[in-house]
């Protein structure tokens, strides 16, 4: 049998990580073929554990293969992509650079679903693949690809600005991630969590003030908060914080927010806080099971060959 051979790793009804093959009988024109070397492991994937689907949507490679047509990618480069895998490129959002909002999307979970970063290697189209700044290792750039856009492009979005008072609500895989970009924004970061175990990890991150909510019924922390970001896997007591807020729901980001994002990283040395796990069945039910028990800190990445 000619063409390209996958090594994929599916979920199952059971939740049990399957090993499985996908055939690709060649690459389109405006595709790539990618070596995948690291993967990160996101709370999305927990979610479709049990769907028959291969995880995975942080993804990072080396380029093996380009389509005829594909000019912004050459064999041997370092690429990444995250949730949005395709979109119409005609439609209102396509046309104003929301791909992420276009009707017609393709992403993680919904479409491709024979493919992900859990995996030997993918297919994508060139257009939604990303370059990997030189000053970014893989393994801090697979975390990235989905965390690091969806918190950046939060920010981006709603025009946080230098000198903001800036309110982080959760210390975790979004959140410490969320510090450390507002703090290299030049805001003024509060960080809110439920203990004061992470205090002090926190203020190495970029925070200037920290508060622990467990048990408060009200919060003394002088001036007023201009934005607040709630990365937390739960809802915080909202009294705490209102009145004087607009709740507004965010998403990951479309293609030229992520590449700002990435040169953001780069640029200011912005790296999550990962531990690594091999990128088999093995490694990715241990990843499964720390991240479900909480244990993980903050990201974890699946390695290839580790």
């Amino acid at each position: 049998m000619t063409g390209i051979d996958l090594t994929v790793f599916k979920g199952s009804p059971t939740g049990k990580i399957i090993e499985s093959k996908t055939h690709k009988e060649s690459i389109k024109p405006d595709e790539v073929l990618l070596k995948i070397t690291h993967a990160g492991l996101c709370g999305t994937d927990q979610h479709h554990q049990t769907w028959d689907i291969v995880l995975g949507h942080e993804g990072v490679g080396i380029v093996q293969q380009v389509g005829s047509q594909v000019s912004a990618f050459k064999v041997g480069d370092r690429a990444g992509w995250g949730y949005l895998h395709n979109s119409c490129g005609h439609c209102d959002e396509c046309l104003n650079s929301n791909e992420m909002f276009c009707p017609e999307r393709a992403m993680y979970a919904r479409a491709n679903t024979d493919q992900g970063a859990f995996a030997s290697h993918a297919v994508w189209k060139a257009a939604f693949l990303f370059h990997i700044p030189d000053a970014l290792t893989s393994s801090d750039a697979a975390p990235l690809m989905c965390a690091g856009a969806t918190v950046f492009s939060a920010m981006y979005l709603y025009n946080v600005r230098p000198t903001d008072r800036v309110g982080i609500v959760g210390v975790g895989g979004l959140g410490h991630i969320a510090i450390q970009f507002a703090a290299k924004m030049g805001c003024e970061v509060v960080v809110f969590s439920g203990s004061e175990s992470k205090r002090e990890e926190a203020k190495c991150l970029g925070a200037r003030e920290f508060y622990a909510t467990r048990g408060v019924n009200k919060l003394e922390i002088g001036k007023p908060i201009k934005h607040l970001f709630v990365t937390s896997s739960r809802f915080p007591d909202w009294n705490l914080f209102l009145p004087g807020l607009t709740i507004q729901g965010s998403f990951c980001a479309s293609r030229g927010v992520h590449v700002k994002m990435l040169t953001f990283a780069a640029l200011h040395h912005i790296k999550p806080i990962t531990q690594e796990f091999p990128l088999t069945v093995e490694g990715i039910e241990e990843a499964m099971a720390k991240l479900e028990k909480g244990e993980v800190r903050y990201r974890a990445v699946l390695v290839a060959g580790r």
